[in-house]
């Protein structure tokens, strides 16, 4: 098991990761797909361990409401100490439907860079994040 470093360790610093991706449907099962879907990929590309996870803040657009996203987050083994929060994005016409955005504040090391994950049709609300396949 990692110790999670100390505010004055030099090695490791607090980063904002963002990300956000798009449900199929308002269904539990699809909502669930999407969220865990952005969280791996998330943890994939920053070398996250959840012991190093502070607090993850979801927010959604309103024609989601079948479940919480912190609820699918939850059901990760190592986030059991994750600071978890949902939110309701502010409804603006024409935005993104079905929509599901994060923000996660973690520990990582000071030489690693930040990689931002914008998943399915999110990839147009920050083309110049997506990642090349």
């Amino acid at each position: 098991m990692n110790v999670v470093p100390a505010m004055n360790d030099p090695g490791w610093t607090l980063r904002a990761l963002r990300g956000a991706t798009t449900a199929s449907a308002n269904t539990s099962e699809a909502i669930g797909e999407a969220v865990a879907e952005l969280i791996e990929e998330l943890v994939q590309r920053n070398g996250l361990e959840g012991e190093r996870v502070l607090s993850v803040t979801f927010s959604v657009t309103t024609d989601l409401d079948a479940c919480f996203p912190a609820a699918i987050a939850r059901r990760r083994a190592d986030w059991g100490a994750v600071a978890l929060l949902d939110c309701q994005q502010m409804a603006v016409p024409g935005d993104l439907e079905r929509c599901i955005r994060l923000l996660v504040h973690a520990w990582l090391p000071v030489e690693r860079e930040v990689a931002h994950a914008y998943l399915r049709d999110a990839t147009r609300l920050r083309p110049d994040l997506v990642k090349e396949s």
